[in-house]
């Protein structure tokens, strides 16, 4: 069985790459089909790709590719359908913004699309961008997702199955269009922190793990913690770096990039994860902080609901607000929270299980799946 990996972009190394790279394992002679990536975007994960088969789409070539691509995304359902994928029997797309979905595939072959969420911007969600910001680009804007979401909806209906990453997004899908899916959570896996410092293991900073883009909640995280004098590392790099800067109190300590090991290292020595994304998809980093034995202090909306239990492996602040976050902190007590309890609940999001059950999705839908098993 010839199987091919279809994948949005590859342009940093968050969540969505991460289920990329487990269905890589899983597939690791596949080719993966993207419409445009650049490497040195990735830092430290680089080196995590570098060797897989990657074919992109004639964006790759074209000038200054990198920044058209927001603007260019009206054309991304022709972009993956121009891919020609007829000697493929199986192929699964991973798609968030940019309707991998849409590649064509042969009648008799599978093609399973695993959505990390329905295009946030075509349905009201918040984003990086906020297109409404100008008249101009709202006008432009409310044009251009009026025609996409007409797009979005007809290539849903390509794929034979439909993978939601949680409930909350599978409820989206049914909403959107109109379609049932499978949930499989994603994929969890990290490497053993090495021998850390003795003034890390006081537990003594609070942690926050994301990119700094506008919805991912960070500047509630940095206004709150300034505002009460309490220690916090972020991690991550974006647009929003500059203006977190300028509300960023003497203990907020911004770390950028950071490798694995370091990723790992934190999270062990954290008091807690801090997360505050607005109706986040899923939150794969809550699952991380959870897997090295580290609470979560979550907004009680979106996959949080999920993945957080309250006063098990975390608490809740009510709404995405520095005020609420601060009552939140205010009466936070890590002592009560103990890592087994928090890495036991996070082994129901592992990466094993994930691959079990694509394996088991593909061997169930595909007919030749009990014939054919070299992949």
């Amino acid at each position: 069985m010839k199987v091919a990996l279809v994948h949005d972009y590859l342009i940093e190394f968050g969540g969505a790459e991460r289920v990329l790279e487990a269905l890589h394992e899983i597939f690791p002679e596949a080719p993966i089909f993207t419409a445009y990536f650049n490497l040195n975007l990735l830092g430290p994960h680089k080196d995590r790709v570098k060797n897989w088969d990657l074919k992109s789409s004639w964006l790759q070539n074209f000038p200054l590719a990198r920044k058209l691509i927001s603007p260019f995304r009206i054309f991304a359902p022709a972009i993956f359908e121009s891919f020609d994928l007829t000697e493929f029997d199986l192929v699964i797309s991973s798609c968030n913004t940019y309707y991998s979905k849409a590649v064509i595939t042969r009648q008799d072959a599978l093609h399973l699309s695993y959505i990390h969420t329905p295009p946030r911007y075509l349905y009201g969600f918040t984003t990086s961008f906020n297109y409404k910001k100008h008249w101009w680009t709202r006008v432009v804007g409310e044009l251009m997702n009026h025609i996409l979401r007409v797009y979005d909806f007809e290539v849903s209906q390509r794929p034979d199955i439909l993978i939601a990453n949680s409930k909350n997004v599978q409820e989206r899908i049914n909403k959107f269009y109109r379609r049932d899916s499978v949930v499989i959570y994603p994929p969890v896996s990290l490497l053993h922190p090495q021998k850390l410092a003795t003034q890390d293991l006081k537990k003594n900073y609070y942690l926050s793990l994301s990119r700094l883009i506008r919805g991912k909640g960070v500047e509630i995280i940095v206004a709150a913690c300034t505002k009460l004098n309490l220690p916090l590392k972020v991690v991550g790099s974006g647009k929003e770096l500059d203006n977190l800067k300028k509300i960023a109190g003497k203990s907020i300590e911004f770390l950028g990039h950071v490798d694995d090991q370091k990723r790992v290292e934190l999270l062990t020595s954290a008091k807690a994860l801090i997360v505050a994304s607005e109706d986040e998809d899923f939150g794969i980093t809550a699952v991380e902080s959870m897997a090295s034995g580290t609470p979560v202090i979550a907004v009680k909306a979106g996959g949080y609901l999920e993945t957080v239990i309250e006063n098990k492996t975390g608490i809740f602040f009510e709404k995405a607000s520095a005020e609420s976050l601060m009552e939140a902190l205010e009466k936070f007590d890590q002592s009560k929270f103990k890592a087994e309890d928090l890495k036991k609940h996070s082994e129901k999001f592992s990466k094993e299980r994930f691959k079990k059950e694509i394996l088991d999705l593909v061997n169930k839908h595909y007919a030749g799946a009990s014939r054919s098993r070299d992949y």
